[in-house]
C-alpha cells in the first residue's frame, strides 16, 4: 500500500507568482464537526515547509483546508477565507491540493 500524505501550495493568478505568508489551517471532519489539526504559513514558494499531514499522522477521512487569502490581497477583493473540503483514502499515495486564486476567484485540483 502506498503511504499517504497531504501537501498544498498557493499561486496568485492575478500576478502569476506564489503567495507567501498565507495562513493555511487543516481540519478533520468527524461526527461532531470540524476539528482543527494544524496550521502553517506558506513560504516564499507558496508552499508549507512540511506536509500538513505526513505518512505517520495520515488517516483516511474528510478534511478541510482553509486558506486565509484576504490579508494577502490587503483586504481589497471579494474573497477572505477559501475552504476546500476533500475526502482522502488510504493507499492512494500523496495528495497535493494546490490553490490558484486572485482576489475574486479560485480554482483547485488534485496535483502531483
Amino acid at each position: 500500500m502506498k503511504p499517504s500524505a497531504l501537501t498544498t501550495h498557493i499561486l496568485n493568478t492575478a500576478s502569476g507568482g506564489p503567495m507567501a505568508g498565507v495562513t493555511v489551517e487543516l481540519f478533520r471532519h468527524d461526527a461532531t464537526g470540524p476539528v482543527k489539526l494544524t496550521q502553517a504559513v506558506t513560504n516564499a514558494d507558496g508552499r508549507t515547509d512540511a506536509p500538513l499531514l505526513g505518512p505517520d499522522s495520515f488517516a483516511p477521512g474528510t478534511y478541510e483546508l482553509r486558506f486565509h487569502i484576504g490579508a494577502h490581497f490587503g483586504g481589497a477583493g471579494f474573497l477572505d477565507v477559501v475552504p476546500i473540503v476533500v475526502r482522502l483514502a488510504a493507499g492512494q499515495g500523496h495528495y497535493h491540493v494546490p490553490l490558484l486564486c486572485s482576489p475574486w476567484s479560485y480554482a483547485t485540483y488534485r496535483g502531483s
